[in-house]
């Protein structure tokens, strides 16, 4: 009788213990998340599941053309994915299909290769600034993407992590770049 009582309080000791692990790991470490939209077509897909790092923005800036995590700026509670366009202090304009930063077309694979829409309060083809401690994102499939063009910049603090690679479907797992 005691045998059994020991192995069941050592067993609720041991998942309360895994527990408050994987959750200081969730909230400092990694996080899933899931696409719900197109808008990231054809990088990411609807229904991917992809794990981020959320530690790397307290060690460094996130770069153009990296794909990024953030709270969406007019409702907090929601997760956006995007890819950065454009830095603090930075001129974007959209013209022609192509992004311009301060007057000069991007040379960056991950963002030239793509057609982009002008359009959006922010997406017109004059420059619009970004903001200091702020970004500009787009969507990699423009034409279905609700992003900076649209809403405006995302502030730094609103970041939250970068895409490591998609885990599920098993069919598409890979590195996300």
């Amino acid at each position: 009788m005691i045998n059994k009582k020991k192995i069941i309080v050592e067993n609720i000791k041991s998942l309360f213990i895994a527990f408050l692990l994987a959750m200081f790991i969730r909230t400092f470490f990694v996080q899933a998340f899931k696409i719900p939209s197109s808008s990231m077509f054809p990088t990411l897909k609807v229904g991917d599941r992809l794990l981020a790092n959320k530690l790397v923005y307290k060690f460094r800036e996130p770069e153009r053309g990296e794909i990024v995590i953030f709270k969406y700026p007019l409702n907090p509670r929601k997760d956006f994915v995007k890819r950065l366009i454009a830095l603090q202090g930075e001129e974007v304009k959209i013209m022609d299909g192509k992004i311009f930063i301060d007057g000069k077309p991007v040379k960056n694979t991950l963002i030239e290769n793509r057609y982009y829409y002008n359009s959006g309060l922010y997406g017109a083809e004059f420059p619009a600034k970004v903001p200091e401690n702020c970004y500009y994102v787009l969507g990699d499939n423009s034409a279905n993407s609700k992003d900076s063009r649209y809403w405006g910049f995302v502030p730094k603090k609103n970041l939250v992590g970068k895409p490591l690679f998609v885990y599920w479907p098993l069919n598409r797992i890979r590195i996300v770049k």
